[in-house]
């Protein structure tokens, strides 16, 4: 279902190859994407489940930045790009209804 990532990150600060299994997806990473938010860039501030599928294909073609943010565009670039974004819409609800309260 989700394969495997590559990419290569051309930006100064990112000197190492990008590589990433998401062959099984952690429900914990599937709830950052609901919750975690763009720390940088046009659309800082917005959650990563919330951005839009060209500005995470552009990351999928110059290389997803190092660390824990760059695994997740990363994986939800693979849910956008699959068309499996109803994987997260019952994250994105229990979120909305536990921020009521």
């Amino acid at each position: 279902m989700l394969a495997g990532l590559r990419g290569r990150c051309t930006q100064p600060r990112c000197t190492q190859p990008f590589s990433a299994s998401v062959d099984i997806v952690n429900p914990e990473h599937l709830e950052l994407l609901v919750t975690r938010t763009m720390p940088f860039g046009k659309y800082k501030g917005r959650l990563i489940a919330d951005l839009p599928g060209h500005y995470l294909n552009w990351f999928a073609s110059q290389g997803f930045p190092p660390g824990e943010i760059g695994r997740l565009l990363a994986l939800m670039h693979e849910i956008d790009h699959n068309g499996l974004s109803s994987l997260i819409e019952p994250l994105r609800q229990r979120q909305a209804s536990s921020s009521v309260r």
